[in-house]
């Protein structure tokens, strides 16, 4: 396995983008922005000779992916004494209106990772990893709920990539269009596009006096998500650098 280089993730013969290349990233800075603005990837990988895709929840650790799922699922019982696969997350920014029928696009951020993903043995690391996914989302609700019993967590796999490869290929700004249709008498511009998280919705058993914990509060109604989750990461990784350095 080759060590990713300590600038970035490529180009390498995986990675590298022949299609509109001047779009590519492959630094970490624009690598981890992507990764960390999104929450479901989607993974690819081959059993036989034949190919499957499946979205997935995941959170970054430093250079290193974790999913996890049902120690019966496919995906992870294939995986789990360690798989080639290629993981992709993409979010959506805007439709882009041009004046001709050939330049209309999108505006997309998207990020294409290639590794070895492997099942997370250690019982420890594999606590340590559910642990650090919820409280991505949510710090502090760890310590709330109840935890996972031992049967559960023998139900779970855990599995993680380390980043060998990743390009980064992001498109925003306006229309394309060629100087000769500039003059075109049709509106061109841009739609945003954004998902934001609506208002809470309380479990009907809920006792009708439970306050909403404190941790709600990072997910405010009419927040664009990708700006939250950013944020969260942000967070937690000043939190870990903390409790390294005491």
């Amino acid at each position: 396995m080759s060590a990713a280089p300590k600038s970035g993730f490529g180009p390498g013969p995986r990675s590298r983008v022949k299609r509109l290349g001047k779009r590519a990233l492959y630094d970490r800075e624009a690598v981890y922005g992507v990764l960390d603005a999104g929450l479901l990837c989607h993974v690819a990988y081959v059993i036989g000779s034949q190919p499957y895709v499946t979205p997935t929840a995941y959170w970054r650790q430093g250079d290193r992916l974790f999913w996890h799922g049902s120690s019966k699922s496919r995906m992870l019982m294939h995986l789990a004494p360690g798989a080639p696969v290629c993981l992709n997350v993409s979010l959506l920014d805007g439709l882009v209106l041009a004046r001709s029928g050939f330049e209309h696009t999108v505006n997309y951020r998207s990020v294409t990772a290639y590794g070895v993903a492997r099942a997370v043995t250690d019982e420890a690391e594999k606590h340590a990893a559910v642990l650090a996914f919820m409280e991505r989302l949510w710090p502090g609700r760890w310590d709330e709920v109840r935890p996972p019993s031992r049967q559960e967590m023998k139900a779970t796999t855990v599995v993680v990539m380390t980043i060998e490869e990743a390009a980064a290929k992001i498109r925003g700004g306006p229309p394309e269009d060629k100087p000769a249709d500039l003059g075109l008498p049709c509106w061109a511009g841009v739609l945003p596009m954004t998902t934001i998280m609506g208002a809470p919705e309380p479990d009907p058993g809920l006792k009708s006096r439970k306050a909403r914990p404190g941790y709600l509060k990072d997910w405010p109604q009419g927040a664009a998500v990708d700006s939250i989750l950013r944020e969260l990461a942000k967070r937690q990784r000043l939190t870990g650098r903390r409790r390294r350095s005491t």
